[in-house]
């Protein structure tokens, strides 16, 4: 479950190159798009700036414009993936929303995206080699934000207290797995089904009886 707000730390182009006009952020969004196809299906050693302009329907100029590098529209690439994937969960949400119903949510639309932009497991699992600072980087914002849900619900009296960060990290790597499993590997099993089983767990746990 990707969480709530944006784990970008900065904007999407290189430092000193963020665009001004609509116009030059339209370009933008093209060759971020591209580069997202192109790094998915190529990986990132056999991806190539002429492959990402030729997807984009961008002159060679246009990427440098924006970007100094391969390895820079990449790491760009990454927080991009990060922040989209945050909204797309935080889109999820109903307003009001608390506790485990959250969380739910938060997943369903997390799930959803995935299966929509398959390429974003490639391209997070390649960051932990082409650029592991961007790796790490995703994992512990999205950590981060999960954490302060977690605290919040306690706070509320919704959620047991408890430590809340390797609780996170935990809900993090259930959800990082159903999501390759059932958003990656397969698309055909309803979300619901999946996002009521893991709330299920996450609700009574796995143990028999009182606890």
């Amino acid at each position: 479950m990707m969480a709530q707000g944006s784990t970008a730390a900065q904007g999407p182009a290189s430092p000193g190159k963020t665009p001004r006009t609509a116009r030059g952020r339209e370009t933008l969004r093209r060759l971020l798009d591209a580069a997202a196809a192109e790094f998915g299906e190529s990986g990132f050693h056999d991806a190539s700036i002429s492959g990402i302009t030729r997807r984009a329907g961008t002159a060679l100029g246009s990427f440098y414009t924006y970007f100094d590098s391969k390895d820079a529209i990449f790491m760009a690439l990454v927080r991009d993936m990060s922040s989209r994937v945050a909204s797309a969960s935080r889109a999820a949400i109903r307003e009001g929303s608390t506790g485990l119903t959250l969380e739910r949510e938060a997943f369903t639309g997390f799930l959803a995206f995935v299966r929509e932009h398959k390429e974003v497991y490639r391209i997070i699992d390649e960051a932990e080699f082409a650029n592991p600072a961007s790796y790490r980087t995703h994992y512990e914002a999205i950590a981060a934000l999960i954490t302060a849900r977690l605290e919040a619900g306690a706070a509320q009296g919704l959620l047991r207290p408890g430590d809340a960060e390797v609780r996170a990290w935990a809900l993090m790597g259930m959800n990082v797995f159903l999501g390759l499993r059932y958003g990656v590997w397969d698309g055909e099993r309803p979300i619901e089904d999946i996002a009521a089983v893991a709330g299920d767990m996450l609700g009574n746990g796995l143990a028999v009886g009182p606890r």
